[in-house]
């Protein structure tokens, strides 16, 4: 028996040489922890805010070139635009799952089966999803009682057709990052977001295309970035084996892909709704505080893209290392990341209580703007560190498979936590009560995420294909 398993983990460990081999990419099932989580997640850092910056860019334009409604606009639309995203993030993570326990497994076809069914359903996911949101968005902002109506239904129209661009770059980055290559999409993001800069100066400042400008830009970097990443992935065929010639969906793969992404996907839904929530509440008290919001809802996603960069990273690292059965080492991974990420969420704290002014100056002029960007920002970035927790938590849950967990975790902070909490001290202390809730809410699913680690439910997770 003894010699059978090592023989059969030799074979294993053989398959995954070669594939690391044949993808560049890099196994995270050996070598110092903390070292290839930072290499592994710096690039992902630079992608992420590289990524974050086409909206940033949009709405430091738009508060330059146009005023105040233009930021209320693109800050609503946007809190649409995000939560497909993240619903699009949440179901391709389960195909960087099953990609990243196959690699980690030596399955060759299971990468490639697995890769061809990650991007044909993601992109046949868009373009539904794309069509519904061009149709609804109209009523969808009336609900959120978005200040800047118009304004903000022509954005999201307009940036509804990025959506099968997002879901075909987000296919992709999920099969590179389960192989460990996550300087491609760091590639490619670079490449974008220079175009996205030139665009919005073209449309927007020369052009005076208004918002409709900003969306434009917005689109167009996307597609770019779509192109970029499926001619890396392409380059990599003998790993992923996709052609575009005979693109298909395995059903095997594809009720794996939704079993692990699909809660995940619910998981992003209902941060999503939950924030939705908050966006009405937040707009109920006008253009200024609703345009102040938007920009600090944007330094506030710069800043966890840090977080999210590491929690990726270990996810990643988690689901190579239960591929391989190093169980021991998938423990180490999580109190490492953890305390790196709490190291990261204490710096960006520190920051952003010092400089908070002055990163919104890079948004508007408009004094009163400003002050309630700095007000919303001070409060509500204290919650940082409580994300640094969570997120490295999630990052085990997704990794081992066990994504309803992580579904779990966030219905507890978003759902029971903070929308009561944000309408009772909304009634009690005005807008300062919606922000103080946002601020504390995550601290809730501290204590869950903790005992699924000692539970070790997630060594009995892995995916049997």
């Amino acid at each position: 028996m003894s010699e059978d398993f090592n023989g059969a983990g030799i074979l294993a460990s053989l398959h995954r040489q070669r594939l690391i081999h044949m993808a560049h990419s890099t196994d995270l099932t050996s070598g110092s922890i903390w070292k290839k989580l930072i290499k592994y997640s710096a690039p992902l850092v630079a992608s992420n805010v590289l990524q974050a910056s086409y909206n940033i860019v949009d709405m430091i334009v738009a508060g330059r070139f146009i005023g105040p409604s233009s930021l209320s606009a693109i800050s609503n639309a946007g809190v649409i635009t995000n939560m497909i995203t993240m619903i699009i993030v949440g179901l391709t993570t389960g195909g960087n799952i099953i990609i990243g326990q196959c690699f980690g497994a030596g399955d060759k076809r299971g990468c490639e089966e697995g890769s061809t069914t990650l991007m044909s359903s993601s992109m046949l996911l868009g373009v539904i999803i794309a069509a519904i949101t061009y149709m609804v968005s109209h009523p969808f902002l009336s609900i959120l009682q978005a200040p800047a109506l118009d304004e903000a239904v022509q954005y999201l129209r307009i940036c509804s057709i990025g959506i099968i661009f997002i879901a075909g770059y987000n296919a992709s980055a999920a099969m590179l990052r389960a192989v460990g290559n996550s300087r491609a999409s760091l590639i490619c993001i670079i490449i974008t977001t220079v175009m996205n800069i030139v665009f919005d100066v073209v449309f927007v400042a020369v052009f005076k295309w208004g918002v409709a400008g900003a969306a434009y830009a917005t689109i167009g970097s996307q597609c770019v970035s779509f192109i970029v990443s499926i001619v890396i992935v392409l380059k990599n065929n003998d790993v992923f084996g996709i052609r575009l010639s005979r693109l298909y969906i395995k059903i095997k793969y594809l009720k794996i892909i939704v079993r692990l992404g699909g809660p995940c996907a619910i998981q992003m839904s209902v941060a999503s709704l939950s924030w939705l929530s908050v966006a009405y509440l937040i707009n109920s008290h006008g253009l200024i505080i609703s345009a102040g919001n938007g920009i600090s809802i944007k330094i506030k996603e710069l800043c966890q893209l840090f977080l999210s960069a590491m929690s990726v990273a270990a996810s990643s690292m988690i689901a190579q290392n239960i591929g391989a059965e190093k169980y021991d080492r998938v423990r180490e991974v999580v109190f490492t990341a953890m305390k790196i990420a709490i190291i990261m969420a204490l710096i960006l704290i520190a920051l952003i209580e010092t400089l908070a002014p002055q990163f919104v100056s890079l948004f508007t002029s408009d004094a009163d703007t400003a002050a309630a960007a700095v007000y919303n920002l001070r409060i509500e970035i204290i919650g940082q560190i409580f994300y640094a927790i969570i997120l490295i938590g999630h990052a085990l849950m997704t990794g081992s498979g066990n994504t309803w967990f992580a579904t779990s975790s966030s219905f507890i902070n978003c759902i029971l936590f903070r929308l009561p909490l944000a309408f009772l001290l909304n009634h009690f202390f005005g807008i300062s009560g919606v922000y103080i809730a946002c601020m504390v809410a995550p601290a809730s699913s501290i204590p869950f995420v903790l005992w699924y680690e000692k539970s070790n439910r997630w060594r009995k997770s892995l995916v049997a294909v």
